[in-house]
């Protein structure tokens, strides 16, 4: 069974672009600023990647869903990140983090991470967000 825990986003879903009111408008209980430690931001086609990398911080919210929206939420980003358990061709995986909230806590989060073939791909020659917050970065078009 798949636990129900807030979502750690940092690209589309952040308040302000493009995805955020499509997806989430409506079926959040809490929206708060977040820290991912552990990985590094790079830049994608529209969107950004999260890479595990150990002295990486990205930066973004954290999000948690009304709980009669929950099922549906999740199965939507999923989609949205052309997530699918054990498929090989997909873009990001689904993990669980340790989150940090802007009061000094943590909270274990879903957070969307570049799949293993992404990520090898961006490590080798990816485009590094710096200070890991794309949305300080310049607009980008939506997926």
């Amino acid at each position: 069974m798949t636990p129900v825990l807030p979502f750690f986003v940092y690209g589309t879903l952040r308040p302000g672009e493009p995805n955020h009111d499509r997806y989430l408008r409506g079926r959040i209980h809490t929206e708060e600023p977040g820290r991912l430690t552990g990985a590094l931001l790079y830049d994608g086609p529209g969107y950004p990647y999260a890479v595990d990398a150990p002295a990486g911080v990205v930066h973004g919210e954290l999000v948690t869903a009304l709980p009669h929206a929950y099922a549906q939420l999740l199965t939507e980003l999923d989609r949205l990140e052309e997530y699918g358990a054990g498929d090989p061709n997909s873009l990001y995986d689904r993990v669980k983090r340790e989150v940090e909230r802007a009061d000094g806590g943590t909270v274990r989060a879903w957070v969307y991470v570049a799949a293993p073939r992404v990520a090898a791909r961006l490590r080798a020659g990816g485009t590094l967000i710096p200070g890991g917050d794309w949305h300080t970065q310049s607009p980008r078009s939506p997926r």
